[in-house]
């Protein structure tokens, strides 16, 4: 029985405690740190290395606090900022799921703007006007045209592309409006051709270069009382047509006639109108009709060149501004009746909403 002792104590040799893989948290200040011992088994290496890809793992899915709570690794809850205690605890040993423990908050990212998901672009307020005259377009004749469909901001002229101009209108909708009436439309020898563009504004252009006439290829149209959007009121009455070759003219002297209103599309340079007729007056400010030109070419360039053209009176203490727009009649003397008097109408509607409260005549 004695030699049964010795031989049992001389064989078995006391077991070692492996040391923990892992030293407790209250002694770094911070997530748990791998122990590393001189002394590992194979086994050991293997289970080492294998807590420290997972701690890596846990890293870069939940930041440097270390891992989340027991029983919450599933909800996959980023960590809560580090050192910021709650309720009076902090993420000590206590803090992983001891008494007091309040689950952290989930990562909020920045926000994004959002992301197109495969629909069409976004369009601003800013298109592509192609086609135009090099020789006699400007920013004031591609004003006078556009401003029939919403208000207009701000115009650019293109140096490296002739016949190229940006216009930057109120609203995408203005242009939707300048699109959908005015591409394809032949004007002169060129077609007008309008798009929208990938640019949301137009900025200033302080020392534009200089157009073949002289005038700048940038202007500022914030404001222009030549616009015809400016007002709710003028919103609703204003009445959108596309381009026909039968043009409605406002805002004339009472008793202009028609060698004066020929002479105005001669000193501009463009193709008078064949016909003119005047409404009856309805009152003694200002006069109103309809013309007509051979095609809607032409009716194109008497707009862009002739709308808002002054007209002096005699003992009127401003110029009148003769506006021009496309009328819903398509030739004089067909369908008179109904379609003068809508005309009448319409002229009658503009000539209350697009002075915004200035005298008919008055020049600006």
């Amino acid at each position: 029985m004695l030699w049964l002792t010795c031989l049992v104590s001389e064989d078995v040799q006391p077991v070692q405690r492996s040391a923990p893989l892992l030293q407790s948290p209250q002694y770094t200040g911070g997530r748990p740190q791998p122990y590393i011992s001189t002394e590992m088994s194979n086994t050991d290496v293997k289970k080492e290395r294998a807590t420290m890809v997972l701690s890596k793992r846990i890293d870069m899915e939940y930041g440097s606090g270390g891992p989340p709570p027991p029983g919450m690794m599933k909800e996959r809850h980023g960590p809560p900022p580090p050192h910021h205690p709650r309720d009076g605890r902090g993420y000590g040993p206590e803090g992983y799921g001891g008494e007091g423990f309040v689950p952290p908050p989930p990562m909020h990212h920045p926000s994004m703007p959002p992301q197109n998901q495969g629909g069409p672009p976004q369009q601003g307020a800013v298109m592509m006007v192609y086609g135009l005259d090099p020789q006699t377009a400007n920013a004031d004749r591609l004003f006078n045209l556009c401003c029939l469909y919403g208000n207009v901001v701000r115009i650019k002229f293109l140096k490296t592309k002739e016949g190229t101009a940006m216009v930057q209108m109120g609203d995408a909708a203005s242009v939707e409006r300048c699109v959908q009436n005015l591409n394809n439309v032949t004007v002169g020898d060129y077609t007008l051709t309008l798009a929208f563009s990938k640019q949301a504004y137009l900025s200033e252009v302080m020392n534009p270069y200089p157009l073949p006439d002289k005038s700048p290829s940038f202007k500022d149209y914030m404001g222009n009382k030549n616009n015809r959007f400016l007002t709710p009121a003028s919103i609703h009455k204003n009445r959108i047509q596309p381009p026909s070759k039968v043009l409605h003219f406002f805002n004339t002297p009472p008793d202009v006639s028609d060698d004066q209103l020929l002479q105005v599309f001669k000193d501009y340079g463009v193709a008078p109108p064949h016909t003119i007729s005047k409404f009856p007056l309805k009152s003694e400010r200002s006069s109103s009709g309809l013309m007509e030109f051979q095609n809607i070419s032409q009716s194109v360039m008497a707009i862009m060149a002739c709308n808002h053209a002054t007209i002096q009176h005699p003992g009127a203490k401003f110029p009148f501004v003769m506006k021009l727009c496309f009328s819903s009649s398509r030739q004089i003397g067909q369908g008179k009746g109904q379609q003068t008097k809508r005309d009448q109408n319409q002229d009658q509607s503009q000539r209350q909403t697009q002075n915004n409260g200035m005298a008919e005549h008055e020049y600006y």
